[in-house]
């Protein structure tokens, strides 16, 4: 039944399984934010973890509908989480605090929104509703592990890189969604449920209001790592200071 197509297609939003899921990912995001000094020793075990959270997610999201028969053309992996989520596995693979500059800003907050207003229609114990929160919850617990266990920090120049780079790779997507007849980061229209994109518009406002978005999302995103750099500069002036 939990992987059935037909079945189990009663999600409704902030409902208590729904906000159950937000309450643990709002939990666990604080356990691994404060109690770093306690999960330290088992980096290894967060890091791998995270890493196959995001490789089962995708590979098991693509087996379950070639076996239903679902699967098409508009479900090729070129979705802002899939984006996201192989960036996040290459990161694990291959340190870079560049490529990090993307995954930030596009791995953390929208994952994030996409949790509290998804693309739903399956109801929880189904397959779709646990890979759905599950994977993006891991996206957006990788932007962390990397803040929080690698040390990895973002300049403020970076929002404006992150916002041409994103715009830069919308733009093949857009012509590829045409080509296609396909709806890869919700460039040709919003989603199919109700979600914060469905607010935006339509024509060349829904674009505008895509850019706007994008870009308050980024600032906003930015500010706690700023005020983290901030805090951090600050105390190394008073331990410069100490020694002087």
């Amino acid at each position: 039944m939990m992987f059935s197509v037909t079945e189990m297609r009663t999600f409704e939003l902030f409902s208590v399984p729904h906000i159950t899921v937000l309450l643990m990912f709002v939990a666990i995001s604080v356990f691994l934010l404060y109690g770093r000094r306690l999960l330290k020793p088992y980096q290894p075990i967060i890091k791998w973890t995270l890493f196959g959270i995001l490789v089962l997610s995708e590979v098991s999201w693509h087996i379950w509908l070639v076996a239903t028969g679902q699967w098409e053309v508009g479900d090729l992996p070129l979705q802002l989480c899939s984006v996201s989520t192989f960036i996040g596995i290459y990161l694990f693979l291959k340190p870079n605090r560049k490529v990090f500059y993307l995954l930030f800003f596009i791995g953390f907050l929208p994952p994030i929104l996409s949790m509290v207003t998804p693309e739903m229609f399956y109801q929880f114990p189904h397959y779709r509703f646990l890979k759905y929160f599950l994977h993006h919850a891991a996206i957006a617990w990788s932007v962390l592990y990397f803040i929080v266990y690698e040390g990895y920090r973002v300049p403020r120049k970076a929002v404006w890189t992150g916002f041409v780079m994103v715009n830069l790779l919308a733009l093949p997507i857009f012509f590829l969604n045409i080509l296609l007849d396909t709806n890869f980061f919700y460039l040709a229209n919003p989603t199919e449920s109700k979600t914060i994109l469905s607010f935006f518009g339509s024509s060349y406002m829904y674009y505008i209001n895509l850019e706007i978005a994008a870009l308050i999302v980024f600032y906003i995103t930015y500010l706690p790592m700023g005020m983290l750099m901030k805090r951090e500069r600050e105390k190394g002036e008073v331990q410069s200071d100490g020694f002087t």
